[in-house]
């Protein structure tokens, strides 16, 4: 988090209380703002809702009464870290559905509009209305989008914060892979084959794990397959073609036994 003077030079705000931002319109507060959290805060003026801006993540964190431990909510409001954001009044986003309502040029709707927001209830009977109409329920959201950007333009300025890019994360590639790929060609070291012991501990905890978890039918079954596996691996070696005849009979057997 950091204050710009008029030159531009940084300063300090670790310090700096919801009182401080704005105070000095020569300064401006670095956040890297979460824009589209921010506008789902300023959409919602629901009275339970309370939502705040963090100065250092630029990520806005929303309590609600009643389903937020309340002790929560004091320590934010007491965090200079904190701001409070003050969301769109109902009145303010009514007036919006009536300037909309007189860009439609489609008699039938727009009279559909203007009945849908006459008394309670009136946003969400205004989205079912545009609900068959595509065309104007697209031009409705940007129409309201370029109204939130707005305000909260606006509200950013006034609290002296100057929205910078956010961080990203970088998500390794095909080609970061291929990079290290090579150091897995090299020859077989003491320590590699310590891993493989490790692995093969790793699978013996798992079967294990996995035979605590059968019922008991399902136990004689998985130990007659066991003793399969166990007698194929110290049955001496027989040519090919001898071999396999064996290894085919067994299967029909193993199935017949599950």
């Amino acid at each position: 988090m950091a204050r710009r003077g008029a030159a531009g030079a940084k300063l300090d705000g670790n310090n700096m209380s919801e009182n401080d931002v704005g105070q000095d319109n020569k300064e401006e507060l670095d956040v890297p703002v979460a824009w589209e959290a921010l506008e789902d805060a300023f959409e919602n003026n629901a009275p339970e809702v309370h939502s705040y801006l963090h100065f250092d993540t630029g990520e806005v964190i929303r309590i609600v009464d009643g389903v937020a431990d309340p002790s929560m909510h004091t320590r934010i409001v007491g965090d200079s870290r904190y701001l409070r954001i003050d969301p769109v009044s109902s009145r303010e986003q009514y007036r919006w559905m009536e300037r909309f309502i007189a860009t439609v040029e489609d008699e039938d709707l727009r009279r559909q509009l203007n009945i849908s927001i006459d008394g309670k209830g009136a946003f969400r009977r205004f989205k079912d209305a545009l609900v068959n109409h595509p065309v104007d329920r697209e031009r409705w959201f940007a129409f309201r989008s370029e109204r939130l950007r707005s305000c909260m333009d606006s509200w950013l300025t006034a609290h002296g914060i100057h929205s910078v890019e956010r961080p990203t994360w970088h998500v390794p590639t095909a080609q970061d892979i291929g990079e290290v790929q090579p150091e897995t060609t090299k020859p077989a070291e003491p320590d590699e084959r310590v891993s493989r012991v490790a692995v093969s501990d790793a699978h013996r905890k798992r079967l294990h794990a996995l035979v605590d978890g059968l019922s008991p039918r399902d136990m004689e079954t998985a130990g007659t397959f066991l003793e399969f596996l166990q007698g194929r691996h110290h049955a001496p070696s027989v040519p090919t073609k001898v071999a396999s005849e064996p290894a085919v009979a067994e299967a029909p057997s193993l199935a017949e036994s599950e």
